[in-house]
């Protein structure tokens, strides 16, 4: 690992760059204490960095949980609460690793994911228009109190704060600026983050405005991390999970979604991250689930957010030139620093600021083009996305993945029932002509209505040439169909040509005993 820490303390950097702000939006985001989210990205660099088996990964707090977090602080009743959630869910991901669950990434329908993310960045975007104009309160696309939509997004235009709202769309134009002219013209402007320059203009709008009435932000707008005068009093911050609702189902509810979640999300990025490596390393994904699960256990025990992978840290990680998980230890360590060092600057940063580089992750995640495409794809790919996104939106992350995979699954059975056999006809005549079919090489009993269909609209004195020769698996169900159809086809005067490796048999008196007859790999 020291062999390349030339490469990996400036790519250390970046990655703090980037995390800092992260981890204090994604705590604001998920309604938890500030700090929580310091403790993640810690937690997330030096302890995951050292377990994990990937070079260029980097974890922390997740936008992709925000959701489920805010959600479950509420549903449980408490933070110390949601905290014993989140290391039954570390101690449930290392049962993952332990089982080597690693691939269970690879069983969920690439449409439901992407689907998962575009509701979370949706839902993300909504909690953050009101931090963004100084309003404290949130809303949803619920009727809250007599209120839709439409009203509270009025009411927000009726309590801006002029402050919060002005340094808030500088932020954003800065982080526009630096994504889409900046990043490509230096590689300072990719060393330098658009979100630390961000940051960094709403500490000096702050001090700068504190005097002017019109443009002040009032502390309830700004971050708020606890300054400790010493070591006792910085250990004061952290908070302990409330073991005595252990047995409370709600909590073991949390807990399976925050597994079941963290380690899809960790074993996407995994993927991705690999795919972006230019060295093309492969990172182990049971180890990765280890790592991640010892993580979220150590998280949960001193008042952390989820643990998960995170692609913009990663992605920032490779870009900087890291090489080694050197870099990713050493940001977890940088942003330990600042938070012992420097909490008083922490407490000048504007919330709007930080809602403007949610609002950026969350159209990240939830792009317009994503649904052009998703619909491009076809009604296979663009049902299942849409069942998942508004499932997320209006009900809550864990029905709209369930929903989603519903609908999957139909889709599935769907191309199944399709997909089942090939049928070719020859000759210009409907009944002058042979018939073949080709069955697929798994046929089960969820072809049966097809093959079925097919067989039943064969017209009489016609010729039919069944082809089980590519046919590696068949069901009992559609083996009873053929024998059943065997003695319909002579009341219909159907000739049946069945081809197998076996050779050619014409009108076999049985299929069953034909089919007991066949070698077990067919």
């Amino acid at each position: 690992m020291f062999k390349t820490i030339k490469n990996d303390i400036p790519a250390s950097i970046v990655v703090f760059f980037v995390a800092l702000p992260l981890c204090l939006g994604i705590a604001l985001a998920s309604g938890a204490p500030l700090f929580s989210g310091l403790i993640a990205g810690i937690i997330g660099g030096v302890v995951v960095g050292s377990l994990s088996g990937s070079k260029i990964g980097v974890s922390g707090p997740a936008a992709g949980l925000a959701a489920i977090v805010l959600t479950a602080i509420g549903t449980l009743g408490s933070y110390e609460n949601f905290l014993v959630a989140v290391v039954l869910g570390g101690i449930i991901q290392l049962v993952f690793g332990i089982l080597k669950a690693g691939i269970i990434g690879y069983y969920f329908p690439s449409s439901v994911i992407k689907g998962m993310l575009t509701g979370i960045g949706i839902i993300i975007i909504l909690k953050q228009i009101p931090h963004f104009f100084g309003y404290d309160k949130a809303f949803t696309l619920f009727k809250v109190d007599g209120e839709s939509t439409t009203t509270q997004i009025l009411n927000i235009f009726d309590h801006i704060q002029l402050g919060s709202t002005v340094i808030g769309i500088i932020g954003l134009a800065i982080l526009l600026l630096w994504d889409k002219v900046l990043s490509n013209k230096g590689k300072i402007f990719q060393i330098i983050q658009g979100p630390l320059v961000a940051v960094a203009i709403g500490i000096i709008f702050y001090v700068l405005t504190q005097s002017n009435d019109a443009l002040v932000i009032t502390k309830t707008h700004l971050v708020s991390v606890p300054i400790p005068e010493d070591v006792t009093s910085f250990l004061g911050q952290f908070s302990f999970p409330n073991f005595k609702v252990i047995l409370n189902p709600e909590v073991w509810i949390v807990a399976f979604t925050i597994a079941l979640v963290a380690s899809l999300e960790t074993l996407l990025c995994v993927e991705a991250t690999d795919k972006l490596d230019p060295h093309k390393n492969v990172t182990p994904t049971n180890r990765e689930l280890l790592a991640q699960g010892t993580g979220n256990i150590i998280s949960g025990m001193i008042g952390g957010l989820p643990i998960t992978q995170v692609i913009v840290r990663s992605s920032a990680n490779i870009q900087s030139g890291g090489r080694s998980k050197m870099s990713a230890i050493i940001h977890g360590f940088l942003l330990l620093i600042s938070v012992m060092i420097i909490p008083r600057l922490l407490n000048m940063i504007p919330l709007s600021v930080l809602a403007a580089i949610l609002l950026i992750v969350g159209y990240k995640l939830a792009k317009p083009a994503l649904f052009k495409k998703m619909y491009i794809l076809g009604w296979k790919q663009w049902v299942p996305f849409n069942v998942t996104v508004f499932g997320i939106v209006f009900i809550d992350l864990l029905y709209g993945i369930g929903l989603g995979l519903a609908v999957g699954i139909v889709v599935i059975l769907i191309k199944s029932y399709q997909n089942s056999h090939f049928l070719h006809k020859e000759g210009e005549g409907v009944d002058d002509g042979k018939i073949k079919m080709t069955l697929a090489e798994e046929v089960t009993f969820f072809n049966k209505g097809a093959i079925l269909k097919e067989l039943d609209k064969l017209p009489k004195n016609s010729f039919l040439e069944l082809d089980v020769r590519k046919t590696r698996y068949l069901d009992n169900d559609i083996i009873e169909i053929l024998d059943d159809f065997a003695f319909k086809a002579k009341e219909r005067n159907i000739t049946i040509k069945l081809i197998s490796e076996r050779g050619i048999i014409e009108n076999p008196p049985s299929y069953i005993e034909f089919f007991k007859l066949r070698p077990k790999s067919a």
